[in-house]
C-alpha cells in the first residue's frame, strides 16, 4: 500500500509500537521504502526522526535499529506522565475552549455509556482520545507533543490491564472535565493527578514477556493502518 511520504514517520512509529519490529531488530532503509511504496529519502529522514524521540538507536555495523528501552527507561516514562497530564490539565483550565468541552463531554458520555455495556476495546480508544483532546486543551504544543510522545512510547512498553470498574475510571474522567469547564485548575490537576497514579497501577511491562509475546511478533501480519495516521 503507497503511503504519503511525509506520514512514512507515523507508519514506521505504528509498527514499532504494534510490535511488528522486534526489539533491537535492523531498519533497512531498502526494506522500509519497499514495505510503505516511498523512496528511501523519506525512510532516512523518518529513521532521524524516531531516533530523536528513542524509538530507533543508530548501531555501529548495524545501521538504524529498533531500541531496546531498560525497564529503569520505562519506568522513568511513567513517572513523567504522572507530572505531566496534571499540568496538562491544570493548564486546560485556563485556556479550553468551547469546542474543547464539547468533544471532552461527548467522549465522556460515549465512555460511561460504554462502560455500563462493558465493552472494553471501545472504552481503550475513548480513553486515548479522551486524554489527547485534553492534552490539546492546554493550550501548549510542546506539552501537547511530548504527551502525545509519551503515550505511543508507554503503548510500546506496556501493556494495560482493563480496569477492574470502567464506570469509577470515567467518573474520574467526567470530574476531571467539570473541573477544567469551571476554570479550576488545582482541582484539575489534583483529580488528574489521582486518575494517572491509578492507571498507572495496571500497566505491565512488556519486556521478556515470554514466547507469546515472540509469537505475535513473528506471525504478525500488520498492514499500515492508514486511520491511525492521524498522531
Amino acid at each position: 500500500m503507497r503511503i504519503p511520504a511525509h506520514s512514512v514517520c507515523t507508519a514506521i512509529r505504528d509498527d514499532i509500537v504494534a510490535g511488528v519490529y522486534e526489539r533491537g531488530g535492523r531498519l533497512t532503509e531498502e526494506l522500509l521504502a519497499r514495505r510503505y511504496g516511498v523512496s528511501r529519502v523519506p525512510v532516512r529522514e523518518a529513521l532521524r526522526t524516531l531516533e530523536a524521540e528513542g524509538f530507533v538507536v543508530t548501531r555501529r555495523h548495524a545501521g538504524a535499529c529498533v531500541a531496546e528501552p531498560t525497564e529503569q527507561e520505562a519506568a522513568d516514562l511513567l513517572e513523567m506522565r504522572m507530572l505531566l497530564e496534571p499540568l496538562g490539565a491544570s493548564r486546560a483550565a485556563q485556556r479550553r475552549t468551547e469546542a474543547h468541552l464539547k468533544v471532552l463531554r461527548g467522549l465522556v458520555r460515549l465512555g460511561q455509556e460504554r462502560a455500563r455495556r462493558g465493552n472494553s476495546e471501545d472504552l481503550r480508544s475513548l480513553g486515548g482520545w479522551f486524554h489527547e483532546t485534553l492534552a490539546q486543551a492546554s493550550g501548549s504544543p510542546a506539552l501537547t507533543s511530548m504527551l502525545t510522545q509519551l503515550r505511543h512510547k508507554i503503548a510500546w512498553m506496556y501493556a494495560v490491564e482493563a480496569p477492574a470498574n470502567p464506570a469509577e475510571s470515567w467518573a474520574e474522567h467526567g470530574a476531571i472535565v467539570d473541573a477544567v469547564a469551571r476554570g479550576d485548575g488545582e482541582r484539575a490537576r489534583a483529580v488528574t493527578a489521582l486518575h494517572t497514579e491509578r492507571a498507572g497501577a495496571a500497566h505491565r511491562l512488556r519486556f521478556n514477556g515470554g514466547p507469546d509475546r515472540a509469537d505475535r511478533v513473528r506471525n504478525s501480519q500488520h498492514p499500515v493502518n492508514m486511520p491511525s495516521l492521524r498522531h
